[in-house]
């Protein structure tokens, strides 16, 4: 099986596999960003402890040898800024990518440039033909990030879920980016 490079230098930072090293890094870097993140992201609210960073970097290197997921520490001057994937959700010939951001590195163009440097290997991979981007409908950060990099809205839905995070809608809104 063909994979994405497992380290990917760019102009101000580097994108890379997440290590074992890498676990109290981690944890203090969401831990300091859970005011930031939690309103999106369900697993950042409440207790994260060393345990749930710990489970998280195995499930990364387990999803990497299987093809199910490669995510990236996304990493400025050697310290980690966040997180960036590419994952297979959405079909066997698309990828999405999913993102977040310490506070202290948002309003640089970390994520876009992570993202379109990881549209760009997801679309040199045998078979896949688009990338997606899912956000909630309320986080219009995020939303900026496709919308800069050239997607098409392809459609708004409202899950049969109530909202996950506090500041969420509970409305996704889907991006694609065809080869």
């Amino acid at each position: 099986m063909e994979r994405p490079a497992e380290e990917i230098t760019l102009e101000s930072s580097v994108l890379r596999r997440w290590l074992t090293t890498d676990l109290a890094e981690l944890h203090r870097t969401v831990t300091e960003a859970q005011p930031h993140l939690s309103p999106w992201l369900p697993w950042a609210a409440g207790d994260y402890t060393l345990d749930s960073a710990a489970q998280f970097i195995d499930k990364c290197q387990h999803d990497w040898r299987t093809g199910r997921a490669f995510t990236y520490a996304i990493t400025v001057s050697g310290a980690i800024a966040g997180c960036i994937a590419l994952e297979r959700r959405i079909g066997p010939t698309g990828l999405e990518i999913g993102y977040w951001l310490h506070p202290a590195h948002t309003g640089r163009g970390l994520v876009t440039t992570s993202t379109a440097a990881l549209v760009e290997q997801a679309l040199a991979l045998p078979g896949i033909d688009h990338v997606e981007i899912w956000h909630d409908a309320a986080n219009t950060a995020s939303q900026a990030v496709p919308q800069r990099l050239g997607f098409t809205c392809v459609d708004r839905r409202s899950p049969p879920r109530e909202p996950a995070g506090a500041g969420e809608a509970g409305i996704d809104v889907i991006w694609r980016l065809t080869r």
